[in-house]
Parts: C-alpha cells; structure tokens; sequence
C-alpha cells in the first residue's frame, strides 16, 4: 500500500507564478438582449402566428393560472450551451456568475435577471474550449475549476481572475470545487481525487490515498456488483454541508461515499433495480437517489445509508436528473424534455409543474443559494428563476 499512496500523494499539484488577468465583457452574440417577464414571454407566444400589423389578441382569462413559480432568463449566448453550475458571491447578494460549456461564463449584478456575457483572457490565449464544470464562493473568494485542466481563483469578488497552474500529473478531470475558508478550498477530479488547500492554490495535499480505480481493484472482491467494469470516473458527485461527498460510478450500477479523515472511497452496492443517474444530500442530511428512466428513491434516516424507499412521481417517463432542496420540507426536481417537480413534505409526495412542458431541454440542474432565490439549469441555454 505505501507504494501506491506515496505514487499518488506524489502527484500533488506544482506551480509557477500565477498569470493575472481581467475579466473583460465578450461582445454579446445578440446586438440587443431583453429579459422578458412572464407576462410578455406569454403576450408574445400569442402572437407570433399573427400577420403583420393584425390587433393583438387578449389574453385568456386564466393565463395567469397557468404561470409557475419559475420564469425563463434569456442569455446572451449561443443555443447549444449546457449550463452546468452557478454561484452567487455571499457579500453582495445580487452578483453572481454562471458557467457552461463552449468557455462560457456569464455575470449578474441583478439577483440573475440579467447576465452579460464575460471572458477570460488567459484563458483564449490557446486552442481550448473549456468547459467550465464548477464554480463556488466564500466571502470574496471564489474558484473555477474546467476541462482542459483550469483552476481559476479572484480573491475581489470576481473583478479579477487570477489562473493558477495545475500539475500535468493531475488524476482525471476536475468536475468540482467548493470555497472552504480562507484561501482554503476542496477540489475534486472524477477520477476520486480530492485535493486541499488553505494558501490560494499554491500547495495542495490529498485528502485521500487513492484513485477510486486503485481502491476497487483492491475490494473488487468485497461483493460489489459491477466494480470489475468501472471505467475509473465518476459520472456524477455531490458534497454535503457537512463535507461528506456521495458520487455515482460513470455506469450507474454503484455508488461512492466519503467522509473527512477516511483514506479511501467507500463502495456500496445499489438497492435499486435500475442503474444510478445521480445522488445527492436532502436538507435534513439524507440521501436522494435518482434511477435512469425516472424513479426517485429516498434514503431513510440522516447520513449515509444503503436503505432506499422508491417514492412514486410523475416523470411523464422522462429520466429525473437532478433534486435541489429550498428548505427541508420543499425541494424541486428536474428532468428530460422539461420535467419539472415540487415536494412540500420533505419529498414524500411530488407534484409536476407544467411550467415547463413546452421547454424544448433537459434540466440538468436545480440550485437554491437561498429560500429566496433558485435556479434550475439545461441544455440550449435555458436558465429558469425561481420567483416564490
């Protein structure tokens, strides 16, 4: 064992001085962007099929029955942008930035009504289209992490964006980070690397011993079902508030834990028939569990369990891709071809929201800052607001 921990705490990331860079507006791909409210979203789809210079129709009576808790922003971005993460800076309540694939970053100084287009020049200089997979603040600071290997780091809410070199050598891709304290952060690769650091990203040290591929090849005989063809990645991972991660194995058919101070991953075989889309922390400290083709299964108790109750939902047949808690009696879940759910009762019972049925995308992600404010995020550019 001492042979393989030191040839991966070995790789523990090398630096040169960082290149410093300024944020500058990319010109925006629309010449003028409006955000539209409900009201006119609607007003407008009842008139588009009208000729030229025809009397606008009024609306019907129960339009406003029809409206949800959520509103689509428009971007100013190209279509086939997957958003993939957001994250607000905690000091100023309406500033905030959203990432996705095709280098895109995007800024609002509005609580997320408006976003502007913004880049990263050191991040053009070469021949990369980045994927920019996680972002997270504390205070001041905040990090990014893509694909190509990129670290980005501000330590001025976001004016400027310092790169920070990452080591060749690096286990996997960087699917995640999350600001821990100050100049401290968490970053996670989907290889199961896990790395800290506590000075902006100078040093980092691994907070575990071994790739999660070293780990099953080790326990591939401790009975977990389908560990002899794990592809060595994660196909999705999620951290608690309380810093424990839960990740699903790039095929679905296990999933992983780990709590801080333990060496190694955790393997645990699923309880369920159907292979794992994703896991994650529900706001009372249990687990979530979502199965490809729609199925959504909750933990029982708090903390890491292998005891999962099947709740029943209406997905309409689409696969459920994600579940973000506002509270811990309501939280919100998102699927394929707009499937959109609410809970009120901690997730017992789940009701559909047809506000976005007509939404041509998939709703990747559902992200609540706070009970205030809370974003769900798709393919083609589509960003809904919560509204309360």
């Amino acid at each position: 064992m001492a042979s393989s921990t030191s040839a991966f705490t070995a790789k523990i990331l090398c630096f040169k001085r960082p290149h410093f860079s300024r944020l500058a507006p990319r010109a925006s791909l629309h010449h003028h962007h409006h955000h539209f409210n409900r009201r006119h979203f609607l007003s407008q789809a009842a008139t588009v099929s009208l000729p030229l210079f025809a009397p606008l129709i009024p609306q019907p009576a129960n339009a406003e029955e029809t409206l949800s808790e959520w509103e689509r922003v428009y971007l100013p971005i190209d279509p086939g942008v997957v958003l993939l993460d957001i994250a607000f800076v905690p000091d100023e309540l309406n500033h905030g930035f959203l990432l996705g694939t095709r280098q895109t970053i995007l800024e609002t100084k509005d609580g997320g009504n408006t976003w502007v287009s913004r880049s990263i020049s050191s991040a053009e200089d070469e021949d990369f289209n980045y994927r920019f997979n996680s972002i997270s603040f504390k205070g001041k600071e905040g990090w990014i992490v893509g694909k190509p290997a990129i670290l980005l780091y501000t330590s001025d809410a976001g004016e400027t964006w310092q790169r920070i070199p990452l080591s060749a050598q690096l286990p996997g891709d960087m699917v995640y980070i999350k600001a821990t304290g100050e100049k401290s952060a968490e970053m996670v690769t989907d290889e199961g690397a896990i790395y800290i650091t506590s000075n902006g990203g100078y040093n980092w040290r691994a907070a575990v011993q071994e790739t999660v591929s070293a780990t099953l090849n080790r326990t591939v005989s401790s009975g977990i079902s389908g560990a002899s063809y794990y592809t060595g990645t994660f196909n999705t991972v999620n951290r608690s508030p309380d810093g424990n991660y839960v990740a699903v194995s790039s095929r679905g058919n296990f999933y992983l834990t780990w709590e801080p101070g333990q060496p190694f991953w955790q393997p645990h075989n699923r309880a369920v028939a159907r292979r794992i889309q994703n896991m994650g922390w529900r706001a009372d400290g249990g687990l979530w569990l979502l199965v490809r083709g729609g199925g959504l299964y909750l933990s029982k108790g708090a903390g890491i369990s292998e005891d999962f109750e099947e709740i029943p939902v209406q997905s309409r047949g689409f696969g459920i891709l994600d579940v973000g808690y506002r509270s811990k009696e309501e939280a919100w879940a998102a699927g394929g071809s707009g499937v959109l759910l609410r809970t009120t009762n901690g997730g017992k019972s789940w009701t559909r929201d047809k506000a976005a049925d007509n939404i041509a995308a998939n709703l990747y992600s559902v992200k609540f800052i706070d009970e205030r404010r809370g974003f769900v995020l798709g393919n083609d550019g589509v960003l809904l607001r919560y509204l309360g």
